[in-house]
């Protein structure tokens, strides 16, 4: 008996415990959080040289916020416009302006809360989506140029 119980201990030891949990490996963080200080320096850097009072996000490629300013005097809403426009990026690995002029033309489908306007743009790294920025605060196409000047410095 006691013989039979050592060699199902080590059947199970060597296949493994159904139900137990290997675990993962910790997952690649391709949008560190220095290369996402950087992106939100230049933002911000461009919005400043120019007066603009926004908020600004960069997220990783899954969405999640890495880093956000709210410039002195940046409307309240601008936060919850500037999350939406990174996550529709995020969604779309589309600038939200692209997105909306797509939309429009019935060629991709129609993100939940989804921004149509400029002011969000991917962030690349060669051809690799990792990220997104997304600005709110001024007009659109000042926005997009904010968050463009961002998304441009990371290589």
């Amino acid at each position: 008996m006691m013989r039979f119980v050592l060699t199902l201990a080590a059947v199970a030891l060597t296949v493994g415990v159904p139900g137990a949990q290997t675990p993962a490996a910790p997952a690649v963080q391709a949008l560190t959080y220095e290369m996402a200080l950087q992106a939100i320096d230049a933002a911000e850097a461009e919005a400043r040289k120019n007066n603009w009072n926004v908020t600004i996000v960069v997220t990783d490629a899954a969405g999640v916020p890495v880093v956000l300013r709210r410039l002195t005097g940046a409307s309240p809403g601008s936060y919850d416009i500037a999350t939406r426009k990174a996550a529709t990026v995020v969604a779309t690995k589309l600038a939200t302006s692209a997105y909306g002029e797509q939309l429009k033309a019935g060629t991709v489908k129609e993100v939940p809360a989804g921004i149509t306007f400029a002011g969000g743009v991917p962030i690349l790294r060669g051809p690799e989506f990792i990220g997104a920025v997304g600005t709110s605060g001024v007009r659109a196409a000042e926005d997009e140029q904010i968050s463009k000047a961002g998304a441009s410095v990371i290589k």
